[in-house]
């Protein structure tokens, strides 16, 4: 836990406008997976874009990026692994923020795996970067560290099938953390 405590200590409290905000974006997600299937660019418009609006990360001193490829020589054999990331927050450069995005339904798992790979290929490796999985379902956290050997740990999965709860709730509070973090 105190490795990544950062998922749930001292977590910013929502107003009641972003209370409402995540309410509709959990009505809207939910409608749409009843009456299809929903593609990974689909759960980016539907959860993912609301959720960064209400965080800082749209404004300096971060920057996003998207769709950007990233390359990993193996180093044990002659090969090269690449993929692309989805989300990307930077901070002069320095990446902070990597979130992976799933066609709703999929397991996290493949995007747990992604996620680590794109974490563990960050140009800079002296400070702790952040990770979120989703398929528009579920949402898991991860901290990497790469400083002396390479340690990481995830977050509680929270939910929108939780039929009491708003778990987006306590996803928006971790990313205002980690925003109020890392600015």
């Amino acid at each position: 836990d105190r490795f990544f405590a950062e998922w749930f200590e001292e977590l910013p409290e929502l107003t009641d406008l972003e209370k409402q905000v995540l309410d509709r974006t959990k009505t809207n997600y939910l409608n749409l997976i009843r009456r299809r299937k929903i593609s990974e660019n689909m759960v980016k418009i539907t959860v993912l874009d609301p959720l960064l609006a209400w965080t800082d990360f749209y404004q300096r001193p971060f920057d996003i990026l998207d769709e950007r490829e990233v390359e990993l020589a193996v180093a044990d054999r002659d090969e090269i692994v690449r993929g692309r990331l989805d989300i990307l927050v930077l901070k002069n450069q320095m990446w902070l923020l990597v979130i992976e995005s799933k066609n709703a339904g999929l397991s996290l798992l493949n995007g747990i795996r992604q996620a680590l790979f794109y974490m563990a290929n960050s140009p800079s490796s002296n400070h702790p970067i952040f990770g979120l999985v989703t398929n528009g379902d579920d949402f898991l956290f991860i901290k990497l560290t790469m400083q002396n050997s390479p340690q990481y740990a995830f977050s509680e999965k929270f939910t929108l099938l939780n039929p009491r709860d708003n778990e987006l709730y306590t996803v928006l509070k971790i990313l205002k953390k980690l925003s109020q973090l890392l600015s």
